[in-house]
């Protein structure tokens, strides 16, 4: 029954004895032209991937000098308008307060307010510092 189904393949033919006339395979290349070429060519992709990460690195530099001055720039004018919006807000109190107090206790009021801001910010700013000092700081054992 296995010899007439279709779905299988005759069995392989056994090995015969050496045909005379077929070459003998050849000996291995004793001579190192293989792996020069090799280390030829990693050596050459090496330079063109070296070379392509350089220019890569160079437009990467030139598109962050660009952009990073012109945010610098925007950044400035944001405080300047900061700085100008607080100006009109002082100003703004002092009129708004002088019906209430003389003009002279509205300006004292408002400068009096800002003082007190900037020592807060002050103080903040210093506790910031001393613990950054704190971690960079070692403390020394003799």
């Amino acid at each position: 029954m296995a010899d007439i189904d279709p779905g299988l393949a005759p069995p392989p033919a056994a090995p015969g004895p050496a045909d005379p006339a077929a070459p003998a395979p050849e000996a291995p290349d004793t001579t190192l032209s293989g792996l020069r070429d090799d280390v030829t060519a990693l050596v050459e992709d090496a330079r063109n991937y070296a070379e392509a990460e350089l220019a890569f690195q160079k437009t990467r530099a030139a598109l962050v000098g660009k952009h990073g001055a012109r945010a610098l720039v925007l950044l400035v004018l944001a405080l300047v308008l900061l700085n100008l919006a607080l100006i009109a807000l002082a100003v703004g109190a002092v009129i708004a307060l002088a019906p209430l107090v003389t003009i002279w206790g509205a300006i004292a009021i408002v400068v009096g307010v800002l003082l007190l801001g900037v020592a807060l910010l002050v103080a903040a700013a210093l506790k910031d510092g001393r613990m950054i000092g704190a971690m960079f700081g070692g403390s020394k054992t003799s």
